[in-house]
């Protein structure tokens, strides 16, 4: 199914590339962006289009952080918590996202909307409290900020 639903994005991510192997990553992503998370389904297809072995995808979608191998909420919500961020009231925040969406820590709301997660160190340590929202940075954030992103996202997926 990517093959064909993305076939021009595909082939400009292959024209950056001299060899298809090197291309995996970017085609993980547009997997997830499918899927909404790595499924076995999408790395097949990946390992296909990329001509590698089902195995040789999984490890690398297993190794880096930014494939989610379980399914997740529309919006992935990753809180940095680390030390910088805690001392500017990351922890805090996180807690106060947690409570407002009724989930715990690496939980999805039951509409499938959100997936708030903490994480170590996304480098926007002077701009916490911060969070990454599908791989996009939102920072300097308080509640009053994020319950209007909710709101904001909850309106583009009504769409």
């Amino acid at each position: 199914m990517l093959a064909e639903k993305y076939a021009d994005r595909i082939q400009k991510v292959f024209a950056k590339y001299p060899d298809k192997r090197s291309a995996v990553m970017p085609m993980l992503y547009i997997a997830q962006e499918e899927y909404g998370w790595v499924s076995p389904e999408g790395l097949r297809e990946v390992a296909e289009i990329c001509e590698l072995d089902p195995t040789q995808v999984k490890s690398i979608a297993g190794f880096y952080t930014m494939y989610s191998e379980q399914p997740k909420g529309k919006y992935w919500l990753q809180v940095c918590t680390d030390l910088a961020c805690a001392l500017r009231g990351a922890d805090e925040f996180s807690g106060q996202l947690k409570e407002t969406l009724g989930v715990d820590d690496g939980g999805t709301t039951a509409d499938g909307m959100f997936t708030v997660e903490h994480v170590m160190c996304l480098g926007a340590c002077d701009r916490a409290p911060m969070l990454q929202c599908n791989f996009h940075f939102h920072e300097n954030l308080d509640m009053d900020k994020m319950n209007a992103l909710i709101a904001q996202w909850r309106a583009e997926a009504g769409k």
